[in-house]
């Protein structure tokens, strides 16, 4: 499929998917007049790129991380490595960080909001 078909089938523009694979994080075979085409299964890969981007990961890190895992599920391949699971393990606790920041923004906002109430009544 071409450039154009894979960003209206995934939701991602024409100009990200330049940046993936200008990265190596998606790759694509040239036609004779040199427009890029896509496996099918280039679908699955740049949601699973939106999904580690989403998480916070750095396109350095899904460089790494890609090809050790399968693009339809997400699920660890024969080439994850133990650097590959150190690396995703720190992560993972960063995430778990931000996730508890945002447990106790939300807890202050809610404080607010119950006093604002209560203060309405």
């Amino acid at each position: 499929m071409r450039i154009g078909e894979l960003a209206r089938r995934t939701g991602v523009s024409v100009r990200s998917l330049r940046y993936y694979e200008s990265q190596g994080l998606l790759s694509a075979t040239r036609t004779p007049g040199g427009q890029r085409e896509y496996p099918e299964s280039a679908v699955d890969r740049v949601i699973r790129i939106q999904e580690m981007f989403a998480a916070g990961l750095h396109s350095r890190t899904l460089a790494e991380l890609l090809p050790c895992v399968h693009d339809a599920d997400g699920t660890p391949n024969a080439r994850a490595t133990p650097f590959l699971t150190e690396t995703l393990a720190a992560e993972r606790n960063r995430i778990d960080a931000c996730i508890r920041d945002l447990h106790r923004t939300r807890d202050v906002l809610d404080g607010v909001i119950r006093a604002a109430e209560g203060a309405a009544d």
